[in-house]
């Protein structure tokens, strides 16, 4: 499974956007010098990021973009999914009964790719922009199941 440039510059322009802050527009032209990104690339990009819902604009002096919602409020999935990029780990196309195997029957392998590609979309819909932004992702997944681990172990009998 492969992110396409789309996806992963799109997240790269939303993290920029948000780390900017709320309290005024941010240009494209200003995105794209911090993120050595083309500026006509960031354009395609948030254009359709403005059609999905993700991003507002604002004309006029001063104009830019802004996010659309407070940035803990927006998935990284959301983003990927404005811009076109399907999480998909076959190559079969989703919902078809016919298979990518050749007879047009599922490979051998299709429910373990499939059941990667959920779990991929279902991790990016659990992490926030926000996280991003905070930097709260590194040993995420860790600490939640060592948390999860601890609570359920029994307490230990006191010394004496």
């Amino acid at each position: 499974m492969r992110l396409s440039t789309r996806g992963r510059y799109a997240v790269m322009a939303m993290v920029d956007l948000a780390s900017a802050g709320a309290e005024r527009p941010v240009t494209l032209s200003e995105i794209a010098t911090r993120q050595d990104i083309s500026l006509s690339y960031l354009e395609q990009l948030f254009a359709k990021l403005r059609k999905g819902g993700v991003v507002r604009s604002v004309r006029g002096p001063g104009g830019g973009y802004q996010l659309s919602a407070p940035m803990e409020q927006i998935r990284i999935a959301d983003i990927i999914l404005a811009v076109d990029e399907p999480i998909k780990t076959t190559r079969c196309q989703s919902g078809s009964p016919k298979g990518c195997a050749k007879h047009h029957s599922r490979c051998m392998t299709h429910d373990l790719w499939e059941e990667l590609g959920r779990q991929i979309h279902n991790y990016l819909s659990s992490v926030s922009l926000g996280d991003v932004v905070q930097k709260r992702i590194l040993g995420r997944s860790y600490l939640q199941d060592m948390t999860a681990t601890l609570s359920a172990m029994p307490a230990a009998p006191a010394a004496e």
